[in-house]
Formats: C-alpha cells, structure tokens, sequence
C-alpha cells in the first residue's frame, strides 16, 4: 500500500515507517519537522504537516491509500504555559477526529490510529484525567468514521521503548547516560511500582497487523511485558555493565510523578488479549533485547 505515517520523524511512527517499507509498502512521512539528515528516515518522502492545524492539503492526502497517525499529544507536548485540559482537548479530543475525518473525505480508506493504553487498562482514569479522557476522546473519535469505505482502527500501546537508527530520542540517551553513571551526584534508583511495557518493533509488527487483518472499528490493547520500574532502569544499568540499582519510594527525576498517571507505587501490569495478538501476529518479550539496543546506540564509546 501507498501509506502515509503522521509522526513519522519521531520513535514510534520513524520505526513503525522503515518497518512497513521493509515490508514492501510505498511509504512517506509527515510531521512538523523534517527528519534528521544522514538517517534512515531522511530517505523517505516527508510531508510537512501540522495535523492540530489539519493543514495537509486534501490533495497530498488523497495520494495514500493508507494513514498510520503516530502523533498524539501527551506530557512532553505541552507548551510552556498552556492550559493542559485546554490543549489535550484541543490537540487530542478535537485535533485527531479532525484529521482522520480529512483523510476519509480525501480518499484515503485505512487508517490506524497510535493511541494509549491508559483508557482501556484503567478505563477510572477516563473521569478523573484530562489527559486520559482526551485521549479516549481521540480514541472513540477516530473510530466513530469507521464505513464501508474507510477502515479506521486502534492500536493503544503502553509505555514504548525503542531505537530508531541516526535518530536522537532524548529520553532514551538520557536514560543511557543515567545507567553510565554520567549523572552523579544524581542518586541512583527506582521509584517503586511497575507498568507494561512493548518495544517498538513489536508495535510496528502491530500495526502492520492491524493494516492488513484488523477488524474495522476495533480499540486493540496490545502490550508486551509486564515490568516493575527497577526492572526496566535495572535492564538500562545491566547494559551498560553496571548494578541494578535500589528502590527508593520519592519522586525519580528521570521518571516524574506526572508521568505516571497511575500513581507512584502502584502498578498498571495486564495481559493482552491472546487472540487479538495472535491476529495482529506481534512478538512478546521484546523488551529486554529493546533496551540492549538503545544503550548501544547511546552509550559513550569510551565507557564500551
């Protein structure tokens, strides 16, 4: 198929566009930005696009036969002093909808949409956060366009964690430089809880799945592993060749309270539907191996 991935310079949607033309698909990227030069990404199509704006010209859409939006809007997108409940409206609950409903009209008949996890694994965070609530919004939205003519479909994906070739993830290379111990006196540790976790490959795997063989109007939950926070530094330090480090109950500043909408402490651990799995066709226990490859791509030569 000729698809279009919205958010294609960034991790998932970047990984989830080489994965699909490896594939054999003819694939182009959109975003704000153009992807880093002399990386694997600057070798496809690009579009610039502000999906919010909806500023894709019909024409350039009506090109795809195909959508895969990988652009939702969460913490690290929020303007410095904006009205959060205001922009996860406006960029999720509205912005999104907004966007596929522009795809449709241009032509385009199967659409994927990236979402979250938190709506449908603790559906109580839907009344309670904003956040949630627009992404559910976004979620029930895009699928509402659901026809005959236009396959619109949901992939929500827990906590992602994964490397693109050439491209800088900044979370990921700090995360790196943490388990190096680049950081001191920062001290190190991990808050206590615990949540699910999927690399990317497996999320391209997904949504190469549901392009091909998901049922049309569909929120799948997909995930990987369930892993407790020092699980997963844990995994970053062993890595790079050094211990696991303890738990302490504070706040972590590489992984803030307001990051964890589930609360410090708790745990957001399930297990995907075996079926669904088995018929997007993704790979389990991924992670791991995941972590592995982000720290080779980040970690100081010197320190190898």
């Amino acid at each position: 198929m000729k698809i279009l991935v919205v958010g294609g310079t960034g991790m998932i949607g970047g990984h989830a566009a080489l994965y699909l033309r490896s594939k054999g698909h003819q694939v182009s990227i959109a975003g704000r930005n153009s992807p880093p030069p002399a990386t694997p990404l600057d070798g496809l199509d690009f579009l610039r696009c502000d999906y919010i704006a909806n500023d894709l010209p019909r024409a350039a859409l009506g090109r795809f036969e195909a959508l895969v939006f990988a652009a939702g809007n969460d913490i690290r997108h929020l303007p410095a002093g904006a009205d959060a409940d205001a922009h996860w409206q406006g960029a999720n609950a509205e912005g999104v909808p907004r966007f596929f409903a522009a795809a449709r009209d241009a032509g385009v008949h199967h659409a994927i949409n990236v979402g979250s996890f938190y709506p449908q694994a603790l559906p109580a965070l839907v009344e309670s956060n904003p956040y949630v609530r627009s992404r559910k919004l976004a979620d029930d939205g895009v699928r509402a366009l659901a026809s005959p003519t236009f396959r619109a479909i949901s992939v929500n994906a827990p906590f992602v964690a994964g490397a693109v070739p050439g491209l800088v993830v900044g979370m990921f290379k700090a995360y790196t430089a943490y388990a190096e111990g680049k950081f001191a006196p920062m001290p190190e540790f991990a808050p206590p809880g615990g949540v699910n976790f999927i690399s990317t490959t497996s999320l391209s795997e997904a949504i190469e799945g549901a392009l091909n063989r998901g049922e049309n109007g569909k929120a799948y939950l997909v995930g990987d592993q369930n892993l407790s926070f020092q699980d997963f530094f844990g995994a970053f330090f062993r890595a790079a060749g050094r211990p696991v480090p303890p738990v302490l109950n504070q706040e972590h500043p590489m992984l803030p309270d307001s990051a964890i909408y589930f609360g410090r402490g708790n745990t957001l651990y399930y297990e995907p539907d075996a079926q669904e799995t088995a018929l997007l066709g993704y790979r389990r226990n991924d992670v791991i191996r995941t972590v592995g490859e982000i720290v080779a791509q980040y970690r100081d030569p010197a320190r190898s």
